[in-house]
């Protein structure tokens, strides 16, 4: 049975999603062993697109080609991190709470504005932060993503040669 690079996408977004909810109730989410063990995951996964399409009948050992198929792997686990991103930090107001008085704090040390600019700042923070979260996490995994998949690619057509 083949598995396309959408449903290796589908798997590995769901993964990560889990072990996320897992580390987060465990109150682990935000360690540097946690972002490794993603960056992980997430590289694990489009290299498994990768090596299985270069495998397969279908391999075309050009970049463009190989790129394509791992697009098709990270493009949906973007998706899936997006929307979990948007439900999360929707559900979880004292997250944003602790990120509004952090950002609270630390403007205060800066010493450089009046309480009433603090407080417009927080102001707004608040308002997008929901959207500033789904932004992040869009970038972020979108970037990460076809940084992995072109160094991908680029071993491959290396490897081939």
């Amino acid at each position: 049975m083949k598995i396309t690079p959408l449903v290796k996408g589908i798997i590995a977004g769901t993964v990560m999603v889990g072990i996320s909810i897992f580390l987060q109730y465990t109150g682990r989410a935000n360690s540097s062993a946690a972002q490794n063990l993603f960056y992980v995951l997430y590289g694990g996964a489009i290299a498994w697109t990768l090596l299985d399409y270069s495998r397969s009948e279908n391999y075309n050992p050009s970049f463009g080609s190989i790129f394509g198929q791992g697009f098709r792997c990270f493009v949906i686990v973007t998706l899936i991190t997006v929307i979990f991103a948007r439900v999360n930090a929707s559900m979880h107001p004292e997250e944003k709470a602790k990120a509004l008085k952090s950002y609270a704090e630390g403007l205060k040390k800066e010493g450089n504005r009046n309480e009433a600019e603090i407080q417009k700042m927080i102001e707004s923070a608040d308002k997008q932060f929901v959207t500033s979260q789904v932004y992040i996490a869009a970038f972020g995994t979108f970037i990460i993503g076809a940084a992995f998949t072109a160094a991908g690619a680029g071993l491959l057509l290396m490897r081939k040669k």
